[in-house]
């Protein structure tokens, strides 16, 4: 509900700021007094666009703020969703400064004119005459049929699953789609594959390839090299190894002269382990190698083949085309597994679409179910503001097609009069009729669901006598579940609110003010009489007025 409202420069408001109950409220005051300012201040912090004519001193900004009770409305979702910060007593200001520019705030943390906006239809439903066009759309008339069959939380799975199967359909046309062009690039991307998978494609793989390709093309070299090297170590009469044994004997003499001479022996000692075991391997290397022309044409062709494929996929690395032929696999294996993968999938959406038939015929059935219900309560209530011969027609069909929320068609229709052709609201129903059904359908719906904050704009234009205390009556009651207010010339809805506010103008010589004050009882005697009878008010006026209030 509204807990407070504070309005600071405007249009006609200076500095206002006034406190509201739960229940019925109503607001009165003379035509031009700024009743309409009110609500245009109240717009302006739900989100409406703006623009510098708002301001009542063009040199100073404009601030209007608002505080909800918002613990009932199941908001915590809305604000965790655009990371804001939760409170049962939340806080929406808006600012306007003389720049033009305009700033939004949730519980002090900025947001833009649509997050702002969409928060306010969630906590205040502004409804003037013109505006009860909104009931004339079908999507508002399934929303009043379905309060009344409560049907949240079907309609919440259905929902959810019908942009589920959307998702599903769209996924499979594009997977049908891709399928013709997938079967174009087949062909060529196993042909690339299997260039791949011909190559020796490992990690290492090149430098092996180049090592053993210049082993295999100087062979020749080699064996000359490793011959004269062995020769050199193995020479019987001036061999290296020969002058390494009789310097071993002469240092294992030297060695048991103390430490020195000890570690000369040890280190001579390993020398000649390892010329030894050097000769040996040169000895093994030599008897191994040998000329290889076959191998040397494969690592050479292997080679070729490698470095065409980088040049082929522009790449540098071994590596690269590595990572290059596990895509074309999966490419490959995706165009190979494409028709299972249209089979899988179309089963699923056809397995989707009967839940969702499920689901809709379960919604259709508590539609169909409350219609006379529904039916039976607006006549009833229209009946009660003057509209004996009005009736309704409501009628569900239910289609094959998967619909935004259901699969019925609803044809709603009405007759003000006995013998009249029903037809659609909007063609057949005049302004003040469609103000009292508007009534009568908020008034049904404030029974089923949690209605935001609301706010009926002289609705009751147009309507006088008895029918005005009826429409007082109704409001009443809705004030009982939930908060209500409405701005009025008639004393006798005026009269029904539990609280009662007045809007008036204040002039000085400079300068005129819009203002407004909660009213103390004798305040409201005094605003009734004065709305019946006129600013010179009579005894009886007064007499009528403290009737009103008392039998209200």
């Amino acid at each position: 509900m509204l807990a407070q409202l504070s309005i600071k420069n405007y249009a006609l408001i200076e500095d206002l700021s006034m406190s509201f109950d739960e229940g019925f409220t109503t607001i009165t005051g003379e035509t031009g007094a700024g009743k309409s300012i009110l609500l245009g201040a109240l717009s302006l912090v739900l989100g409406k666009r703006a623009d510098l004519s708002s301001l009542k001193d063009k040199a100073s900004k404009c601030a209007i703020e608002a505080e909800f009770s918002i613990e009932p409305y199941g908001l915590h979702a809305f604000f965790e969703n655009h990371d804001l910060d939760y409170g049962h007593q939340s806080f929406v200001r808006r600012e306007i400064l003389p720049s033009g520019k305009s700033r939004a705030f949730i519980n002090d943390t900025p947001v833009t004119l649509d997050i702002l906006s969409s928060l306010g239809d969630r906590l205040v439903d502004i409804h003037s005459q013109h505006q009860t066009l909104q009931m004339t759309e079908n999507s508002f008339q399934f929303r009043v049929l379905d309060a009344l069959a409560e049907n949240s939380l079907l309609l919440e799975h259905y929902k959810k699953g019908l942009q589920e199967y959307t998702s599903k359909v769209k996924e499979l046309e594009q997977l049908v789609l891709n399928k013709s062009e997938t079967e174009k690039e087949l062909d060529y991307n196993s042909f690339l594959l299997q260039e791949l998978e011909k190559a020796p494609l490992r990690e290492g793989v090149l430098e092996e390839l180049e090592s053993e390709y210049a082993e295999l093309n100087n062979v020749e070299s080699l064996m000359e090299y490793l011959s004269n090297a062995h020769q050199l170590l193995s020479n019987e009469q001036m061999g290296l190894l020969d002058g390494i044994t009789q310097l071993k004997q002469l240092t294992q003499k030297l060695g048991s002269f103390g430490k020195t001479y000890h570690s000369l022996n040890e280190r001579m000692q390993s020398l000649a382990i390892e010329l030894t075991d050097l000769a040996s391997e040169i000895e093994g290397i030599s008897e191994s190698i040998e000329p290889n022309p076959e191998r040397l044409e494969e690592v050479n062709a292997q080679l070729q083949m490698l470095h065409d494929l980088f040049k082929k996929h522009q790449v540098g690395s071994i590596e690269q085309l590595i990572g290059i032929r596990e895509d074309l696999s999966k490419k490959v294996d995706s165009s190979l597994n494409m028709d299972a993968s249209i089979q899988n999938l179309e089963a699923e959406v056809a397995r989707r679409k009967e839940e969702l038939y499920a689901i809709g015929s379960e919604i259709s059935k508590k539609r169909e179910k409350i219609t006379p219900q529904l039916k039976q309560q607006l006549t009833s209530i229209i009946s009660d503001l003057g509209m004996q011969a009005a009736s309704f027609k409501i009628e569900i069909h239910k289609t094959n097609h998967l619909k935004g929320n259901g699969l019925d068609d609803l044809i709603f229709q009405f007759s003000a009069n006995k013998g009249s052709d029903f037809g659609e609201l909007k063609k057949v129903a005049s302004g003040g009729e469609l103000s009292r059904i508007m009534l009568a359908i908020k008034a049904i719906l404030a029974s089923y669901e949690k209605l935001p904050t609301l706010i009926f704009d002289e609705i009751d234009t147009g309507v006088s006598g008895e029918i005005s205390n009826k429409m007082g009556a109704i409001m009443k009651e809705m004030g009982k579940t939930m908060q209500l207010f409405s701005i009025t010339h008639l004393p006798q809805v005026a009269s029904k609110g539990t609280y009662q506010f007045k809007v008036y103008k204040e002039e000085t010589e400079s300068t005129t003010s819009t203002k407004m004050k909660r009213l103390s009882e004798e305040d409201r005697v005094n605003e009734l009489a004065e709305m019946l009878g006129g600013k010179a008010f009579s005894e009886s006026a007064v007499s009528h007025a403290k009737q009103l209030l008392l039998h209200s």
